[in-house]
């Protein structure tokens, strides 16, 4: 059985490297600063494929999806609102309950520079002119977010006018498609040495500041699972009951596969047959669920994008920094735009969190810290994005006349 469990995932070789990198930092005590060099290689090499990664989804996306302007249109509502609100939560649980000043292995850091750093990114000018990028490489080469989608979606849809002309585009089609699989093979591969990372990370933590991150941690890990929790109970549940009139019991009966599912597997793409079953199963249409789900699972990433907005004022506040109303709104759009073509693998959120953080000029340093724990909130995002596919094909269909009394 364990032999099997080990095949399963990542999770019990995680658990494994938790568990030993806690008694070598004891042991090596500031000798073991160097294993915390392992992290920082593993977050660098995924932000590497990160950014490729995500330029060829929008393009692929963009030209391989046909979706009627009602249909688009009423998707593309429903998962705004969404998002909105699950930004609203993740961006309220971390400015109450201040998750990040409990965390001191940031101390190190020179608050005052990074300010400096941080409101010259965030700032309006500096936010427009990022759309607009000097070179095709520099993005890439920064992994910016703004100017990738922004390329990303122009040369898309250029592809789109010519394939809807009549040109020969297959060629160019399989070219992008097999680049995204390559990239998501070459990502794979980067995070199996996931378990590695984690053990020099806890065991360089541990060896410089003793017990005192897990404090942190722990309260990192408890609002992001609070707020993961409070998103289907209120938003969810709030469409139910006043817009779908669907009973929460019937509704359950049916999600809690998939719910289960994704928690397992750690990756909403992995779990849609089983959340297109249990659609079927509500007497959602074919071609209602086939948007939400399908289609959809690329705009709707609730979890991801609720994580994100709450991670990155974790990050914030780790380092002694306020950021304004104005500055934190900025940084929850890169979390919305980020989210938009990075969802369906496992470690998504994690991995667009990386290139938030570049984006809005917040340093990155915590990051394999982070990593320790995100197997934990990594389930739970997986759940929230699976529920959040099944509620807006739910939605789409509730608008186009159905009836689930």
């Amino acid at each position: 059985m364990m032999a099997d469990m080990w095949k399963k995932g990542l999770t019990p070789r995680i658990l494994l490297g938790l568990v030993l990198g806690l008694p070598v930092g004891w042991y090596l005590g500031a000798d073991a600063a160097v294993l915390g060099e392992i992290g920082k290689v593993v977050i660098q090499a995924i932000k590497l494929a990160a950014a490729p990664l995500l330029v060829f989804t929008i393009i692929g996306a963009v030209l391989s999806t046909e979706i009627g302007a009602k249909d688009g249109a009423r998707m593309g509502f429903f998962c705004s609102i969404n998002a909105v609100l699950a930004l609203g939560i993740g961006l309220l649980l971390s400015n109450v309950l201040k998750p990040g000043l409990h965390l001191t292995a940031a101390n190190g850091v020179d608050a005052e520079a990074l300010a400096a750093a941080a409101g010259k990114k965030l700032g309006l000018a500096s936010f427009l002119g990022n759309f607009v990028p000097p070179s095709l490489v520099q993005p890439l080469a920064d992994n910016a977010i703004f100017p990738l989608v922004v390329m990303s979606l122009a040369f898309g849809l250029a592809l789109r006018k010519l394939k809807n002309q009549g040109e020969d585009v297959e060629v160019v089609e399989k070219g992008v498609a097999a680049l995204r699989r390559a990239m998501e093979t070459l990502l794979g591969w980067i995070i199996q040495a996931v378990p590695l990372a984690v053990f020099g990370v806890v065991a360089s933590s541990i060896g410089k500041y003793g017990l005192d991150p897990l404090k942190g941690l722990a309260a990192y890990v408890a609002v992001g699972v609070l707020g993961l929790v409070l998103h289907p109970l209120i938003v969810y549940h709030g469409w139910l009951w006043a817009y779908v009139r669907m009973p929460l019991g019937r509704f359950w009966r049916e999600a809690r596969v998939p719910a289960v599912y994704a928690a397992g597997a750690n990756s909403s793409l992995a779990t849609l047959p089983v959340t297109l079953k249990a659609l079927d199963g509500l007497g959602v249409s074919k071609s209602s669920s086939t948007l939400g789900a399908c289609v959809g699972t690329n705009l709707n990433n609730d979890g991801i994008i609720l994580y994100e907005a709450m991670a990155v004022l974790f990050v914030a506040q780790a380092h002694g920094l306020h950021l304004t109303l104005g500055q934190q709104l900025s940084a929850a759009f890169s979390c919305l735009v980020a989210a938009m073509g990075i969802a369906g693998i496992p470690e998504a959120g994690f991995i667009s969190l990386s290139l938030v953080l570049a984006t809005v000029g917040l340093p990155v340093e915590l990051l394999p810290l982070l990593l320790t724990v995100d197997w934990i909130l990594a389930r739970g995002r997986s759940v929230v994005n699976v529920l959040g596919d099944m509620m807006i094909s739910i939605l789409i269909d509730r608008a186009a006349g159905r009836r689930f009394t």
